[in-house]
């Protein structure tokens, strides 16, 4: 009775092994993974778009003041009101959708330093609207401004996880790939052929 021989393991090719992790490295750094907080950025986005419809100051809302009306400019509309809204209209709803959509790392960036600076004006434009001159007109500022103060200062927090996240697995994957590299044979360290000893010897003397 004859016992048949153990094939012998294939080990894995030490080139396709680094294209493999190279591959994963630009992935990592070109794509996010948000997860569950996707379903919070979108629910955010929603509510931001919502607060444009609410009123921002007296009876102007968000979309109103944005385009210049004239119910809101009886409302004398504010300097720091306009920039928040147009960041929060342009990073907060439609650089996050996007991000959402095609999961682009440079889109998320965009997104969280679009919406920092947008946290930034709502707290001027809360602050512009309660100390407006009383011989001006206009009343202090609303629920939609308030709640879309709230919005952009979540979509800022969770995209700035997201991208922090992301900064993470692009290391342990640049990490990774270098780990790998260190134990590739001498020959894969060359972009071409390694040069030949005997090419390298001085000629005998004879």
């Amino acid at each position: 009775m004859t016992e048949s021989p153990h094939e012998p393991t294939a080990e894995p090719d030490p080139a396709e092994r680094r294209q493999e992790l190279a591959a994963a490295e630009r992935q990592a750094a070109a794509e996010i993974d948000p997860g569950m907080r996707a379903v919070v950025v979108a629910a955010a986005v929603v509510v931001l778009t919502v607060s444009f419809a609410l009123p921002h100051s007296g009876g102007a809302n968000g979309w109103q003041m944005l385009a210049g009306s004239e119910q809101a400019v009886a409302e004398t509309i504010t300097l720091p009101s306009r920039i928040f809204l147009t960041l929060a209209a342009v990073f907060g709803i439609g650089v996050s959708m996007l991000a959402l959509v095609t999961r682009r790392w440079v889109l998320a960036l965009a997104a969280s330093a679009g919406c920092t600076l947008a946290v930034v004006f709502a707290v001027l434009a809360v602050w512009s609207r309660q100390t407006l001159d009383p011989a001006a007109g206009g009343a202090g500022p609303g629920a939609g401004l308030f709640l879309g103060w709230a919005a952009v200062l979540m979509l800022a927090f969770h995209w700035l996880k997201v991208v922090w996240a992301r900064t993470s697995t692009m290391l342990e994957a640049e990490a990774a790939r270098r780990d790998a590299e260190t134990h590739l044979p001498e020959q894969f360290h060359y972009r071409l052929d390694p040069p030949r000893r005997d090419a390298q010897d001085p000629p005998a003397d004879r």
